[in-house]
């Protein structure tokens, strides 16, 4: 062991080079004392050890009681050589026999060491665990180490991280000694000390290299609402400026681009489109299906959060986007149901629904062809409609009369009843 000086000297600097109180070194040194000594006269004894605090020196004693009749003499001591030894001898008291620690400090600090070298270990894990705890969210860059059952290992300079199959974009390409951009997403503690995992696929990724590249959203002038991600195929951001006179999509595409290019570069060519944020859902919605052109938005269910979105003939296949990615992406971006149609296949729908709605009107009971005509081209197409008209609306029709009126009604109400 070291000595006096030597050993508070060497223990502070630990303490300040490794994180370590001094006061648990000295616990472990103190412990080692107790151990070793036990192996070298046997485990059944009572022995305690300290080291003092000012001055480094170390002291270990054993503890006996104070009895007339020996029966263990590990743990008991004889009153009359309890006497002899100077110390207070009431039977049924302690007293403590000072040891001579050279003849087993040489054990005591190979264990003492061992165990400090262990406790710095333990430090120096929860010192970069805690560091990495700190990171979950950012980008860090690294090296592929190795590929394990398609498990990337990136080499992050102080540790290792796993980028699972799972954070992975299934087209991005990678080889060992690449070197690879990733957002770290979990740390957690297991056996060898911090399990950090990465990701290429999540959103946070897309996040913190728009606040790399557009100062404004580090500075919170511009805000992220809503990111919506498929990895490798299109990313959806909503965005928003605090500032009126910021543009929050211009803001973030940069002069030709010269923003938003290398954050495409990063994604591998990935689409990324910037949508303005809006409290107004027919805005926003028309907002999230870019880059379609759309007509118009029709709220179908406030509740349900249903709505029917209209675009050009043109423009349907960009609005749905390949495998639908595209609407799929609105809707998560929104929160809303979106039914995408053409005007073409909306103009159809409405042909079919009119053609059923004259079929039904033309099966009114008793009602003559000419006036079925006249009802139609008046635009009174619907049974459900017609019946709760009054024979005053109906007699503003050429050729209609209260009679006649009366008899459309009734035979609407009868046709109505028969469904």
């Amino acid at each position: 062991m070291a000595e006096k000086g030597e050993l508070l000297m060497a223990l502070e600097q630990i303490e300040k080079d490794k994180k370590i109180k001094k006061e648990d070194i000295l616990t472990v040194i103190e412990n080692a004392l107790v151990s070793a000594y036990k192996k070298h006269v046997g485990r059944n004894v009572n022995v305690e050890a300290k080291v003092n605090t000012e001055t480094g020196e170390m002291a270990a004693s054993v503890i006996k009681v104070v009895v007339k009749d020996v029966v263990n003499p590990l743990l008991e001591i004889h009153v009359q050589d309890a006497k002899k030894l100077g110390q207070p001898a009431d039977i049924g008291s302690e007293i403590k026999i000072p040891l001579d620690t050279q003849d087993f400090s040489r054990i005591a600090a190979q264990t003492a060491k061992q165990v400090i070298v262990q406790k710095i270990r333990e430090s120096e894990r929860d010192s970069l665990f805690d560091e990495m705890k700190e990171k979950v969210g950012q980008i860090v860059n690294g090296v592929i180490y190795r590929i394990a059952n398609r498990n990337l290992i990136i080499d992050l300079g102080k540790t290792e991280a796993i980028l699972p199959t799972s954070e992975q974009v299934p087209k991005e390409k990678f080889n060992v000694g690449q070197h690879i951009r990733t957002v770290i997403i979990k740390v957690e503690k297991n056996f060898k000390g911090s399990e950090i995992v990465l990701s290429r696929a999540s959103t946070k990724l897309v996040k913190k290299l728009f606040e790399l590249e557009v100062p404004e959203i580090y500075e919170k002038v511009v805000e992220i609402a809503t990111i919506v991600r498929e990895p490798g195929m299109r990313t959806k951001i909503s965005v928003l400026s605090h500032n009126p006179k910021v543009d929050p999509v211009g803001t973030c595409v940069g002069v030709k681009g010269a923003r938003v290019k290398p954050i495409i570069e990063e994604l591998k060519g990935e689409r990324i489109d910037l949508v303005p944020f809006s409290v107004d859902p027919v805005k926003y919605i028309a907002g999230a299906l870019s880059p379609a052109k759309v007509v118009s938005v029709v709220m179908i269910s406030e509740e349900d959060k249903k709505a029917e979105v209209l675009v050009t003939d043109d423009m349907l296949s960009l609005a749905i986007g390949k495998n639908g990615h595209n609407v799929r992406l609105a809707a998560k971006l929104t929160g809303w149901h979106i039914d995408v149609k053409s005007e073409g296949q909306n103009k159809q729908e409405n042909d079919e629904r009119v053609e059923r709605q004259i079929e039904a009107i033309e099966k009114l009971e008793g009602i003559g062809k000419k006036t079925i005509e006249v009802i139609v081209k008046a635009g009174f197409t619907n049974i459900e409609k017609l019946k709760l008209l009054t024979a005053d609306d109906l007699t503003t029709l050429p050729g209609i009369g209260q009679k006649t009126a009366e008899k459309i009604i009734e035979a609407a109400k009868k046709l109505s009843k028969n469904k």
